[in-house]
């Protein structure tokens, strides 16, 4: 069976190197339910090899000696490849995550924004001349790359995320090893084996594959990795946070959510039924800042589910690859199981299901990993569906009387990635824009995303931040040169 199956090697240092255990796992199909590839099975062995050879790349050969100008041009013949390439790259991605191909697309389309625009940010990093207090000295600082990043990346959307990690990371002048997640790596390393026609240097970019406890953690614990950027669960960057600290290296952790979407009685219910719905269905909830908490005013309550229902009864499952697929399957068997044991618990204690809350299990369907859209009303912000990320298309229903309420709602939670906000009342949307703890806040919109604007949480959503203008000096340190421009006295002079 595994004869017939494609085989990915780790890339390091411009090449393909087979795993250092010589053992290989499969990565599943989620659309068949069965394996469609191999996956090197790598450890520490070959996460020291990574490093490595990331590490040489930084301090030595071509990569050091580019100026800021030539590393932004490298980056922008990366975007220009990722713009020839983007449908190939996504049919891979589909097939090994589930996610529909019609949101794929776009997704690794708009990748090479990123890279463009990280790579025109490359060389207009500027220091500052200090007027010090200290007279007949010169002061002035400037910023310089870590060394060599760690970027670990979830099965969700794993190309898109390793992309918002690699540009700044390169155009700051850092070399760069990515471990993508076990159930999804192939996107990740068919986006490697492009980099040749990129002309990077060997070294500046390696993906190494595995589990998290055995190449995951070296990558994180390894003495010569200078940062580690990593999306993923809380229980996983708390894991990371902890390794770290003991190598006192910098951290940037964007994690899980549990936004929430309020909906007040002035908001035009069809712009927000379409915003909730792409919230929480859309890439079927596998996304970190899914609207997975709808909190309706109570005069609005029962109009709005009504003709929420409606529409999402009409959703047609499917097929990833079916351009009229509107849900596709959820991306892994683990996950799977975990979306099922949310929503038993949430009829167990007491919550309302009045659509989906089951496996799927239409002809369409076949034999994937396919979870009905499941509403869940009559939830109280004790229960867990409230509580804890499910990460599946699972919608949590409450309602509240006035702002403050609606506020209090919010806020009661562990997550802070982000929140929406449905309402015409201007006042209203600034007061709340203010008040609700999430790092991300849409008001009279949901889940849009530019690589011009910064993204990241509150709370155990993580800390640092990815996109934006800023994030490039994420990845760099600022030093200050002090240039004396007179005569050095004795300290120890005799005195007179």
């Amino acid at each position: 069976m595994t004869d017939n199956l494609k085989q990915y090697q780790h890339y390091i240092n411009g090449a393909w190197h087979d795993p250092a255990t010589g053992e290989w796992f499969e990565s599943d199909d989620p659309y068949r339910a069965s394996p469609w590839a191999l996956i090197a099975r790598g450890n520490a062995e070959d996460a020291d090899r990574a490093v490595t050879a990331a590490r040489q790349a930084f301090i030595r050969g071509e990569w050091p000696a580019l100026s800021a100008s030539a590393r932004g041009a490298a980056l922008r013949r990366i975007g220009d490849l990722l713009d020839a390439r983007a449908e190939e790259l996504a049919k891979t991605e589909s097939r090994d995550n589930g996610k529909r191909m019609v949101e794929v697309i776009p997704q690794l389309c708009y990748l090479s924004r990123g890279f463009h625009y990280y790579g025109g940010l490359a060389d207009k990093i500027e220091g500052a001349v200090i007027p010090l207090d200290v007279p007949k000295i010169f002061n002035y600082t400037c910023h310089e790359p870590l060394g060599v990043v760690a970027a670990i990346t979830p099965w969700n959307s794993p190309l898109m995320l390793a992309a918002w990690k690699m540009a700044p990371a390169l155009a700051a002048g850092n070399t760069v090893v990515i471990k993508p997640s076990e159930h999804a790596s192939a996107s990740t390393l068919e986006f490697a084996a492009l980099l040749e026609e990129a002309e990077l240097p060997p070294g500046v970019i390696n993906v190494v594959t595995g589990y998290g406890p055995e190449i995951g953690e070296p990558l994180v614990t390894h003495p010569d990795v200078a940062k580690i950027t990593f999306t993923g669960s809380v229980a996983g960057g708390k894991r990371v946070s902890k390794l770290a600290a003991d190598g006192v290296k910098r951290v940037t952790l964007e994690l899980g959510g549990k936004s929430p979407q309020l909906v007040f009685a002035d908001a035009s219910l069809n712009d927000a039924i379409n915003g909730v719905i792409s919230g929480i269905f859309l890439s079927n909830g596998q996304t970190c800042v899914a609207g997975s908490r709808l909190l309706l005013h109570e005069p609005i309550h029962n109009e709005f589910l009504e003709k929420l229902i409606g529409k999402v009864e009409r959703l047609r499952m499917g097929d990833p690859a079916d351009s009229d697929t509107d849900i596709g399957p959820i991306a892994n068997r683990p996950q799977f199981e975990r979306i099922l044991d949310h929503i038993e618990d949430a009829k167990k204690h007491g919550a309302t299901c009045i659509q989906g809350g089951q496996a799927a299990t239409r002809s369409e369907c076949g034999d994937g990993w396919f979870v009905e859209p499941t509403v869940f009303t009559k939830v109280t912000p004790d229960m867990r569906i409230a509580r804890e990320e499910v990460f599946g298309p699972v919608l949590a229903v409450m309602s509240f009387r006035d702002e403050e309420e609606a506020i209090a709602i919010a806020n009661d939670t562990v997550y802070g990635l982000a929140a929406g906000v449905w309402t015409q009342d201007l006042r209203r949307a600034h007061v709340l824009s203010s008040r609700l703890q999430a790092g991300t806040v849409y008001v009279n919109t949901y889940r849009s995303v530019s690589v011009m604007s910064p993204v990241g949480g509150y709370k155990q959503s993580g800390y640092g931040r990815e996109n934006g203008m800023d994030m490039i000096r994420d990845y760099m340190q600022v030093k200050s040169v002090w240039l004396n421009t007179d005569r050095v006295p004795d300290p120890f002079a005799a005195r007179t």
